[in-house]
């Protein structure tokens, strides 16, 4: 079934159509979900709830841009909602108890393996985490951040610089990274 054929169907709320939507997308979607989540659990629970949200506003695509892209953005806020819903966010690190970090932006190599560089950042606090993903993987602006997560945009900037140290400091304490190893690249880290 193409994509348009499976979009009407689902918009007819066929529920096999709806079924191979789920089966098509769900890896790619569960694997954005899982980045957000402190557990499986929370991942599996947000995922439900973005497919859920999906199927109930499919209407609304229209048929402008990537269709993937869209149940993308659908699935980013869910994943934000779920977070500030369970006040999960709330735990943005505070920049002022915050000043022995050190910062290495220099140090970081662009040849990671994505696999590890995951698993490192599923270690970090929720709120660096929640804030890299939002600008180095999905590519919002510190603005958008802000109005997503209710912070100010100096906040959003701030805990995108910090996160970024803390990574930075986790893969080298991995040996997945060595210190002075070159330019840190997001799109590189992500990407690989």
């Amino acid at each position: 079934m193409t994509e348009q054929n499976l979009i009407q169907s689902c918009i007819q709320n066929n529920a096999a159509a709806q079924r191979e939507l789920y089966n098509r997308f769900s890896g790619y979607m569960f694997g954005i979900c899982f980045r957000y989540a402190n557990t499986k659990e929370d991942a599996e629970d947000m995922l439900q709830d973005g497919f859920v949200k999906i199927f109930t506003r499919i209407t609304t695509y229209e048929n402008k841009g990537n269709f993937e892209g869209w149940m993308r953005k659908i699935m980013v806020n869910t994943c934000i909602n779920h977070l500030q819903k369970n006040r999960k966010f709330s735990e943005i690190i505070n920049i002022e108890t915050q000043q022995n970090l050190e910062f290495k932006e220099e140090s970081i190599s662009s040849k990671l393996l994505g696999k590890q560089v995951m698993q490192c950042l599923l270690m970090m606090p929720i709120g660096y985490r929640t804030v890299i993903n939002l600008y180095a993987i999905e590519g919002y602006n510190h603005k958008e951040i802000g109005d997503m997560l209710n912070i100010s945009e100096t906040t959003s900037r701030s805990q995108y610089i910090r996160g970024k140290a803390v990574l930075e400091s986790i893969l080298i304490d991995k040996k997945i990274i060595h210190p002075g190893s070159g330019k840190m690249d997001w799109l590189a880290l992500f990407n690989s």
